[in-house]
């Protein structure tokens, strides 16, 4: 039987990004990507992983504009959402901002990686115990 609804070719063209790091792991005040344990605050791109400055940095992110649709933003142990005066001039860019966990963040940043998505990623380390 002949459906009366045409649905349109849908193609993607699939952006690889074979040099990205991974990030492989997570714990108290660092993040493992490949070979590398970074500490602190971090941000990371199909491109490398360098320090990142906190919520007052806004310049390293945004020179990943037009180069990411995306950037998912780690808050450390728990979800939480960035303000205004990072926020802004990021969206103003033309780049979303997708706040969680930076346990979540590590794991979605990944996920969109190996999908060949345009993201990025900046986030605190987990919190480490005394």
């Amino acid at each position: 039987m002949n459906s009366p609804i045409s649905t349109p070719e849908v193609s993607f063209a699939p952006i690889t990004f074979d040099a990205a790091l991974l990030i492989e792991g997570i714990g108290p005040g660092f993040l493992r990507l490949g070979p590398y344990v970074l500490r602190g605050p971090l941000m990371v791109s199909p491109w490398g992983a360098q320090v990142w400055g906190g919520l007052g940095d806004t310049a390293a992110p945004l020179t990943l504009a037009g180069r990411i649709d995306v950037l998912i933003f780690g808050g450390g142990k728990d979800l939480a959402m960035p303000p205004g005066a990072f926020r802004e001039p990021i969206e103003a860019a033309g780049i979303g901002i997708e706040p969680m966990s930076t346990a979540s963040a590590a794991r979605f940043y990944n996920q969109l990686i190996g999908e060949g998505r345009r993201v990025a990623m900046v986030g605190f380390p987990l919190p480490v115990q005394t």
